[in-house]
């Protein structure tokens, strides 16, 4: 069996019974990786040290260690970002819910606030 593992090729540039520990693993998928006397690290998926703020969806298209930065972060307001947090935000003014001659305010816009808007009428009387 290889010493290398699974999904990596091992080459052994000296074959003379003297040479130890000069064989080299190669990784399958990124050919760029290669380690000298043992398996290399071919697998590495950004989202295993949690990346995304608390309530995130984290995904990793290429979990490979030459390929880093491309992983997004994706709100459950399907507002999406590569390489970090997601500013998630839900500003409920944005669908117009206060109506012709009222203006809507939002107190708070982040994504897990709901209906704390407010809608203000031209007489200066508030309606929610």
């Amino acid at each position: 069996s290889s010493p290398c593992g699974t999904g990596q090729t091992c080459k052994d540039p000296n074959t003379a019974a003297n040479s130890l520990h000069d064989f080299t693993c190669t990784c399958d998928s990124d050919t760029t990786i290669t380690k000298t006397d043992g398996p290399a690290t071919c697998s590495k998926n950004e989202c295993d040290k949690n990346p995304c703020a608390t309530g995130q969806t984290c995904n990793d298209p290429t979990p490979i260690p030459s390929k880093t930065g491309d992983y997004t972060c994706t709100c459950s307001n399907g507002v999406v970002a590569t390489g970090g947090s997601a500013t998630c935000t839900n500003d409920e003014c944005t669908l117009n819910p206060c109506g012709t001659g009222q203006t809507c305010k939002d107190a708070n816009t982040a994504a897990n606030s709901l209906n704390d808007y407010t809608c203000t009428c031209t007489s200066d009387t508030t309606i929610k």
